[in-house]
């Protein structure tokens, strides 16, 4: 299975359009528009699973730099996710002084 970075999306895109663009490549196993926790509109960018690494190859191929919307596509093969637990302090830990 191979997973698909979508970024530069537009925010109006639904999980069945870009299940479609994708689908014209090969069968689409999962399809995920990453949305805001407090507002719950979309992010700009979303993830596309697909089973076979031709067909994902293809779609990353004919779709990056696509336009979609007036916007062009950025698609690419997604990095795996790092577990970063450093609270969102990029690593620094401030020393308190009393």
């Amino acid at each position: 299975m191979t997973n698909i970075y979508v970024g530069n999306l537009p925010w109006s895109t639904t999980e069945s359009e870009l299940r479609a663009a994708f689908e014209a490549y090969g069968a689409v196993s999962d399809v995920a528009i990453i949305k805001d926790r407090n507002t719950g509109r979309s992010r700009g960018f979303g993830f596309v699973e697909m089973d076979s690494a031709e067909e994902a190859a293809a779609a990353i191929n004919g779709l990056n730099g696509a336009e979609m919307g007036g916007r062009d596509l950025k698609v690419n093969e997604a990095r795996p996710r790092t577990e970063n637990r450093s609270g969102g302090s990029g690593g620094f830990r401030r020393e308190r002084r009393w």
